[in-house]
């Protein structure tokens, strides 16, 4: 346990400290988002947060296995590259399924013959996107994932929880600096970085001796940033947009859109990764599968409820931006 603590707090301590740099790097080279019609701030932000967790999670937790490093620092150099010079999207889609071959290839699952693998790739696209779709308004993807870390801490052991822990304790000291309003983003590197820590979490509840029902748990942890690119993909193919193109139909959009101050929104969303979370700890200490996948339906529903409430499911009344 008291490694453990230790591991969270150096995190901590690293990311107050590297976040700064962070800061003054990305106003140096020009990594910063500009103000823009899908942008809700009016000032440049420097980018280049994600540099920062990293190097949390690193020191604090992934020491002890190093191959972990490997597609976290990956996912990182694509976001970063993204955030410089706007790759194509095909580009980004052929390196995420890059980095989660490498996830598959350092975290491998029990599950049989090529399922393994082909499942973790496709989570690992999923969740970087995901996290990338989320990661709209201050403090909203790193408090989500920050919560989404906590609950892997308490399901999984050894390696995978201490970088749990790790990815907690940066994204604790992050957000001192990204909470409204934000004096530096996650950027598109941060984004991909937690998708894919998110993943190689996920792999290692499929993992050998994990139970059944601790894997179906880990799905249930990462549902929200799953959902978030579905409803995107259900909103966009109504209205008949290219699936690559941003919108502002995200529920945080939506809520924002009615009035909510920006730091509403973003605990809606920590909110209920709270509650979710909750749920897939009641599900993991089940004998059986069946009530975690019980679990999962019903918050596949409640964020589906959730979804049609804000509207999010719906195209945009807006015009394009």
């Amino acid at each position: 346990m008291t490694r453990l603590v230790v591991v969270g707090l150096v995190a901590v301590v690293v990311a107050l400290a590297a976040t700064p740099l962070a800061m003054a790097v990305a106003r140096r080279t020009g990594v910063v988002d500009r103000p823009g019609p899908l942008k809700p701030q009016g000032v440049a932000v420097p980018y280049l947060g994600g540099a920062a967790v990293f190097l949390a999670a690193v020191v604090g937790g992934a020491v002890g296995r190093p191959l972990l490093v490997l597609p976290l620092g990956l996912a990182l150099v694509l976001g970063v590259a993204d955030d410089a010079v706007h790759l194509a999207p095909w580009t980004r889609l052929a390196g995420q399924a890059a980095i989660g071959a490498i996830v598959a290839a350092v975290v491998p699952t029990h599950l049989p013959g090529a399922l393994g693998p082909v499942l973790v790739i496709a989570v690992t696209v999923l969740l970087i996107n995901g996290v990338n779709m989320i990661d709209g308004l201050d403090a909203l993807a790193g408090g989500l994932v920050g919560v989404a870390a906590v609950a892997f801490a308490w399901l999984l052991r050894g390696d995978a929880r201490e970088l749990a822990l790790a990815l907690a304790g940066g994204l604790a000291g992050f957000l001192f600096y990204n909470r409204p309003p934000a004096r530096i983003y996650l950027g598109d590197g941060g984004s991909y970085l937690l998708g894919t820590a998110l993943a190689v979490l996920l792999a290692s509840a499929w993992a050998a001796p994990q139970r059944a029902a601790t894997g179906v748990a880990g799905l249930v942890i990462v549902a929200v940033p799953a959902a978030e690119v579905l409803f995107a993909v259900v909103r966009r193919l109504r209205s008949r947009r290219s699936l690559v193109l941003g919108d502002r139909g995200h529920p945080y959009d939506r809520l924002v859109a009615r009035g909510w101050p920006v730091l509403g929104a973003s605990l809606a969303y920590i909110v209920t990764e709270f509650g979710v979370a909750g749920i897939a700890r009641g599900a993991a200490v089940a004998r059986s599968a069946a009530p975690a996948v019980v679990a999962a339906a019903v918050v596949a529903v409640l964020l589906v409820a959730a979804a049609a409430m804000t509207g999010s499911l719906v195209p945009d009344p807006r015009p394009d931006p």
